[in-house]
């Protein structure tokens, strides 16, 4: 049994390292991609900052986008995560707003990282396409995930659609208030515009 738990330990901190070492590889290259410019930063500049190999560096990621829509891919992950673990009571709406306001404490959380990668991604937005741009897909999905919680199938009719919608353009309204000043209280913010929809 000692041994069960040495192993759990060791692979908890082999983990905890591999995720601080792929959190600063993001801060890294998102810092070089603020100062030169998305399409002037190259792998190995990502790699030299990060103080990684660049096998290392593929293993986290399977591109220099992809370090980029990490924070992207984090919120999503964490979206995803949230409903899969709301409340069983809860309805379509209000499995949404409990999975949003945990995606708000994630933001409040790596807020100077989430500016960072918003500033980078709308001036990179030119030479290559925004994270943000497949929103639509992501919207059918977190609708079917709705679905599937009530072991309905697939496709979400227009009311399940209408919920995810309003969401999403709701949070959007407010991580732009967010990052733009400094708010108060984010999350009672949060809970203020999902209660108007």
């Amino acid at each position: 049994m000692a041994s069960e738990l040495d192993d759990r330990g060791v692979a908890g901190v082999r983990e905890r390292k591999r995720a601080h070492s792929r959190a600063a590889t993001v801060d890294a290259a998102l810092a070089l991609f603020a100062t030169r410019g998305y399409d002037e930063v190259t792998v190995a500049d990502i790699c030299e900052a990060a103080q990684i190999a660049p096998r290392t560096f593929f293993r986290y990621f399977p591109s220099r986008e992809d370090v980029l829509a990490e924070p992207a891919r984090q919120m999503a992950a964490r979206l995803t995560a949230a409903i899969s673990t709301a409340p069983e009571q809860l309805g379509d709406a209000g499995t949404l707003d409990h999975a949003l306001r945990s995606v708000g404490g994630y933001v409040v959380d790596h807020r100077d990282r989430l500016a960072l990668f918003l500033r980078v991604a709308a001036e990179s937005a030119a030479s290559r396409p925004s994270p943000f741009l497949h929103l639509a897909d992501r919207e059918r999905d977190v609708a079917e995930r709705l679905l599937a919680r009530r072991g309905a199938l697939p496709p979400a009719d227009w009311r399940t659609r209408l919920v995810v919608a309003r969401g999403v353009a709701t949070f959007r309204v407010w991580l732009d208030d967010v990052i733009a000043r400094d708010v108060p209280d984010p999350l009672g913010h949060l809970d203020e515009l999902l209660a108007t929809r």
